[in-house]
């Protein structure tokens, strides 16, 4: 069954990218381990090598194309003795997906993103006085030399965790110094 060739995230922090160069052509077999092609990130360029084996139906972005996002189709990968129909099948009907936008018929064959979920205050474990706020060592640190009350941060980080930016941001704003109490 023909699947999408979507664009990688070769970084934690890479949102998109520049498809460099294509080391395979429309038509060309593939197998698992095999580049396929070289995707600039703003730090390094790196080789993308093909997690299935099957043959390369149709190519989405061309070379050269810049502000590719991560998750978008880039080519269509047939498996052997597929026909090219296939791709045309899944591939959009315009450029939008040389342009970084994923085409709303794409399919994408990979591991959904975990969710980050939306919170208004750093995420507390458990209960009533004594929770938990996730906070990073250097935040925690930073907030108690500024005598800030934790509860008042709001978490930026991952799954909500106040990290070092929270509280510079909150020490900018002028809130929340002198909230807490000394605790001996």
């Amino acid at each position: 069954m023909a699947q999408h060739i979507l664009m990688p995230a070769l970084s934690p922090t890479m949102t998109e990218g520049k498809l460099a160069k294509w080391a395979k052509k429309e038509g060309d077999s593939v197998s698992a381990g095999e580049v396929m092609a070289e995707i600039e990130t703003d730090k390094a360029t790196m080789e993308f090598e093909a997690v299935d084996e099957g043959i390369i139906g149709k190519i989405l972005v061309q070379e050269g194309t810049e502000g590719v996002a991560v998750n978008t189709p880039i080519a269509v990968l047939l498996e052997d003795g597929e026909d090219m129909s296939a791709a045309a099948k899944l591939a959009p009907a315009s450029g939008k997906a040389a342009a970084g936008v994923p085409a709303a018929s794409a399919a994408p064959i990979t591991a959904p993103a975990s969710p980050v979920p939306s919170l208004s205050h750093a995420p507390k474990q458990g209960s009533g006085a004594g929770s938990r706020i996730f906070i990073s060592p250097l935040a925690r640190r930073l907030a108690h030399k500024a005598n800030l009350d934790l509860s008042a941060l709001v978490g930026s980080g991952p799954r909500g965790r106040i990290i070092r930016h929270d509280v510079e941001q909150h020490l900018a704003t002028g809130s929340g110094v002198g909230a807490r109490a000394s605790s001996g």
